[in-house]
């Protein structure tokens, strides 16, 4: 196993006040493992737990085994399930507030029937509660697959809803992050598709945390937002647009689960600090700066995006390499694993920019594009 080159604080996490605030975290691949792009991943967990750890240290939420996980690209479901009972030890041990993705990944991709989906996140569902963690109803490659209507949803989500034993996240994750989704709770319309989820947190009161939204959308969000029932949260997943939404307006804010707060994890939370005593300005002025990252990290194919992410932890000392479970590393051509590096330098997210320009210069050199401009 690796030895992770940067490691986050142990001891109770700094809290943030004003926002929930989860990053998505990717995962450590071991480099050492003989393994092949169709797995199943072997991963380095002293630096993948390290890198919680980190994202405690700074007062956020870790939202784990999640699409920033490589959850269905590269971890099947056994290696989410280790992974959700030892980021729950960890999570207990320093007082981390942890919410783990449950889905229908142990499934094949196509043929399943409603039943094999009902008790395959009923499966997920017991491990996540098992493991002390909140849950996070993950959209479900296998349902989509079934092309049901809304009333399928409505039953589906009311059985597991009766089911947990504490109120969940529902998750919807649109076809740019997975174009497998397309038409996710019952209809490609996605003003039906708003009906169908509302309906079904109305008739599960007090069984719904809140709703985290990843459409890309950010006044689609807000109409969504304004419309949840009291107490109900809306958590951002829109990587283009959070600045704004987590800022919120007159009406309301969201909460926020993010994969760019992986990279993003010291800006996000001095940003919300900045909330917590009153500083909008403040909170703008630190978090808009961020976003020409994210949109590049997060452009089409968005699906892709832990290429950059993993990149940004490698660079920033939190990883001894640059090998992603699948062999994910090869989705993003070198330039734009290059401009990434620009873009995270300008925002001061290296500890030590030597050692990052040092890795980039390995990397292209690699590769045969090695640059003498990189700094």
């Amino acid at each position: 196993m690796t030895t992770p080159e940067a490691t986050g604080a142990t001891g109770p996490p700094p809290r943030l006040r004003s926002r929930r605030v989860f990053a998505a975290a990717h995962v450590v691949a071991d480099p050492h493992a003989d393994t092949t792009p169709d797995g199943p991943a072997a991963l380095d967990w002293d630096a993948t737990l390290a890198f919680r750890h980190h994202l405690w240290a700074h007062g956020l939420g870790v939202a784990e085994a999640m699409d920033t996980a490589q959850r269905g690209m590269g971890l099947d479901w056994a290696g989410a399930a280790e992974l959700i009972r030892r980021s729950s030890a960890e999570a207990r041990a320093v007082g981390g507030h942890l919410a783990c993705g449950t889905g229908t990944d142990q499934l094949p991709p196509v043929g399943a029937s409603l039943v094999d989906v009902r008790a395959a996140y009923e499966e997920q569902l017991t491990v996540v509660e098992d493991a002390g963690a909140q849950p996070v109803l993950m959209a479900s490659r296998q349902l989509a697959a079934l092309g049901v209507g809304p009333d399928a949803y409505r039953d589906l989500y009311g059985h597991l809803l009766r089911q947990t034993t504490r109120p969940v996240i529902l998750h919807w994750l649109g076809p740019a992050f997975d174009p497998a989704l397309a038409g996710y709770w019952g209809s490609p319309d996605l003003d039906t598709a708003t009906e169908t989820l509302l309906g079904i947190i109305a008739d599960n009161p007090g069984a719904v945390d809140g709703v985290k939204v990843s459409l890309l959308d950010a006044t689609r969000e807000v109409r969504l937002r304004r419309r949840l029932p009291p107490g109900v949260r809306c958590y951002t997943g829109d990587d283009f647009h959070y600045p704004e939404l987590i800022a919120g307006d007159a009406h309301g804010f969201s909460d926020a689960l993010l994969g760019v707060f992986d990279p993003l994890a010291p800006l996000a939370a001095a940003a919300v600090r900045r909330l917590d005593v009153g500083d909008p300005a403040g909170f703008r002025a630190v978090l808009d700066p961020t976003v020409p990252l994210a949109r590049h990290l997060f452009q089409a194919p968005t699906r892709y995006y832990k290429t950059g992410v993993v990149l940004l932890a490698w660079l920033a000392g939190h990883q001894s390499h640059f090998t992603m479970a699948g062999g994910l590393q090869s989705a993003r051509s070198l330039p734009h694993l290059r401009r990434a590096h620009e873009l995270g330098a300008a925002l001061g997210l290296f500890p030590d920019p030597d050692l990052a320009a040092a890795r980039m210069r390995a990397l292209l050199a690699v590769y045969g594009a090695e640059e003498a401009s990189i700094t």
